[in-house]
Order: C-alpha cells, then structure tokens, then sequence
C-alpha cells in the first residue's frame, strides 16, 4: 500500500491516522512514514521544551525507532499522537537521568548570562525551559510549531487554554527580566 506523504500542517482524519497506524503495524514502511511526517514537527516542539537545541535530533530519532518498535502494542490507533508525544517526554526525561557531563553550549545560554534582544532565539528557548512543566510543552507546540490549540489539546494533558494563558504571561515575565520588551 502506497501512502502519500502529508504537509504535518494538513488536515488528516481520525480514520486516515487509524489506517495508517495499522497498515504500519502490519510492517508498512510507508505507512509509517506518513506518520513520521505528519508528528515530527509536534515530536520536536515536545523535545525542544524539554532538552538543548543540540540534543533534539539524537532524542528525535530515538523516539521515532523506540514507536516503530512498540506500534504493534498501540491498542488505540487514533491516539497515535498522544502516544507518540509520551514517547518523546519519556525518552527526554531519560535523557536528563542518564550521567555523562553536559556539553557547553553556545545556543543554551548567553557566556555573560543576560539575553540578547537581537540574538537567534535561543533566549526565548531558554526561558521557556525554566517555565514550570505543565506550560513549557504547550508552548512549544504554539510558538515552535505553530500547532492550534485543538492539536495541542490531542496530545498534552491538562487546559490548554489555561497554560497557554498563563504560561505567556509567565514567559513575557522572564523574559522582561532578561532584557526583552
């Protein structure tokens, strides 16, 4: 079965994510392909809010290979989304238990500790990860990703109305005590 590949932007149908979860539980590569495509941008926000800039590509691929291996387990295919989503929560939460030393990373932190108001955005991703947990993850997936808040609402547990409310207020706080207007 040949599945076309879907903009992750594009509207995809309870029944069209139903059909390819199976088809790739049944082994089809290209069912699982168009699943990748369609929750790799939600998978990167979800990783984003959690790890370094530098470490999302390594974790990324780590989740999609740990849902190739469970997808036959997913007892409910339509909830492949918040599925995938704990996978990557799960495989970020690990990573911050696992002892090596952390690399110095330019992209984390400014060397004199204040944020830049023209620098790359790195500061704001910053910030962001000093929100309590329940506000980093959904605003990631709004200001990263650009999901809506009925996408964010399939995959994050909790009101997103109410942490996307008060997780801006929170952030627009940070980062005025960082220098941003």
């Amino acid at each position: 079965m040949i599945h076309e590949k879907v903009p992750p932007d594009a509207p995809v149908s309870a029944t069209e994510l139903s059909t390819w979860v199976e088809a790739a539980q049944a082994g089809d590569r290209s069912a699982f392909a168009s699943l990748h495509a369609r929750f790799a941008p939600m998978i990167h926000a979800v990783l984003i809010a959690r790890v370094a800039a530098q470490d999302v590509d390594d974790l990324h691929q780590e989740v999609f290979l740990a849902a190739w291996r469970g997808l036959p387990k997913l007892r409910t295919p339509e909830h492949v989304g918040a599925w995938l989503a704990t996978i990557a929560r799960n495989a970020a939460a690990r990573f911050h238990t696992r002892a090596r030393p952390k690399p110095e990373s330019l992209l984390d932190e400014p060397a004199d500790g204040r944020a830049d108001p023209g620098g790359s955005g790195a500061e704001i991703l910053a910030a962001l990860r000093k929100l309590p947990e329940a506000y980093r993850e959904t605003l990631s997936l709004r200001l990263v990703q650009s999901c809506s808040g009925p996408e964010i609402a399939e995959l994050t547990p909790g009101s997103v109305r109410v942490n996307l409310s008060r997780g801006m207020k929170l952030l627009r706080e940070a980062l005025g005590r960082e220098g941003w207007s």
